[in-house]
């Protein structure tokens, strides 16, 4: 994890938290609180108040148990271990996996006191302010905002992939330089599937959406599709295209269509930027070649000699590259066309953030 704002925010409700919990006075040591807060903060606004009414949920649960559990078993260790694996079946049961750490502290702490009302209850009410502060601090202090963390992230990550895949073929990059960049570029498009869950979640979650916000859905999907096309092809000529025989015309003619390619791709992007205007003769032509390509990759390949058929799976992923890219492009063109985009002297670019 890097320093951002969640660790800084994370920082706070857990000061916050403890300052409440000594002004309310609650008689036991605010710790619990503090923990409470670590555990509550969240990557969204939607998943915080999810996070909020499980918790509240579970802990509920928990402590009901504990506190029976400890009545009746004082604090044995197999009684407590027992009242554990209770409270975890029903917190998978009811879809709260992600409580489960929470509860299962307040869960070892009641029964430590041998299910003692007050001190049940003061734990109880430690988890609720740790909680609250977190949701809260989550809220209100430089919240959560994956949809621009997600519209800024896709130049950055594209920017990584095209240089990869223009030096991919000719074999221009170090091995080893390679491979590290890879490996941070999938780690960089995972970062991105899950800012793309994030905002879907509080789209469908927490409002209904627009038709204007349905469509931006639409976008974000293909364009996160398009990177991933994209490193499909990175991949498969990192796996298969060096372990076919080939020649030089081959390298060139593989070499080239990818720079259309990688070339196009930009160009969508720079639509979505407001930096370029329409052309649809660009996304009819690379249609075109893109079809050219695959017929005659496949003619090129001569499937008897060993390790050929490595070239006809390169050139597949590079043929779904393009055929995404074109979708992309399609949908650009006729975003910019609506009236909704007509009307908003802010442009394409202000329209996806929005």
């Amino acid at each position: 994890m890097s320093f951002g704002a969640r660790v800084l925010k994370t920082g706070i409700a857990v000061t916050l938290a403890l300052y409440v919990s000594m002004l309310l006075g609650i008689d036991q040591s605010p710790v619990g609180a503090a923990i409470a807060a670590i555990f509550a903060m969240q990557p969204s606004i939607y998943r915080s108040w999810r996070y909020f009414l499980d918790q509240l949920q579970s802990t509920t649960l928990g402590a009901i148990v504990a506190l029976v559990g400890g009545m009746i078993f004082s604090n044995e260790p197999i009684a407590v271990g027992a009242a554990c694996i209770l409270v975890i079946s029903i917190c998978l049961k009811l879809n709260m996996g992600d409580t489960i750490g929470l509860t299962l502290v307040t869960v070892v702490s009641i029964m430590e006191a041998s299910g003692d009302w007050n001190y049940a209850l003061n734990r109880f009410l430690l988890t609720l302010v740790g909680i609250i502060c977190a949701s809260v601090i989550n809220v209100t202090v430089s919240p959560p905002k994956p949809k621009i963390q997600f519209v800024m992230q896709i130049r950055s990550v594209f920017d990584r992939m095209s240089l990869l895949l223009r030096t991919s073929i000719s074999d221009e990059i170090k091995e080893s330089v390679f491979r590290d960049e890879k490996n941070d570029l999938e780690g960089q498009i995972k970062s991105l599937v899950d800012k793309y869950r994030l905002f879907e979640e509080e789209t469908q979650k927490l409002r209904r959406a627009k038709f204007s916000t349905t469509r931006q859905m639409v976008v974000y999907k293909l364009m996160l599709s398009s990177l991933q096309k994209g490193y499909a092809v990175l991949d498969a000529v990192d796996r298969h295209y060096f372990q076919s025989e080939r020649t030089e015309k081959t390298d060139e003619y593989f070499d080239n269509h990818l720079e259309k390619l990688i070339k196009f791709h930009e160009h969508v992007l720079l639509k979505f930027e407001d930096k370029l205007k329409p052309n649809d003769h660009e996304g009819e032509e690379l249609v075109r070649t893109n079809v050219e390509f695959m017929e005659s990759a496949i003619e090129r390949i001569d499937f008897d000699r060993e390790g050929m058929l490595r070239l006809s799976i390169v050139a597949a992923a590079m043929y779904d590259y393009g055929y995404q890219l074109e979708r992309l492009n399609r949908l650009a063109d006729h975003i910019l066309d609506s009236e909704e985009t007509k009307d908003n002297s802010d442009g394409l670019s202000a329209w996806l953030k929005k």
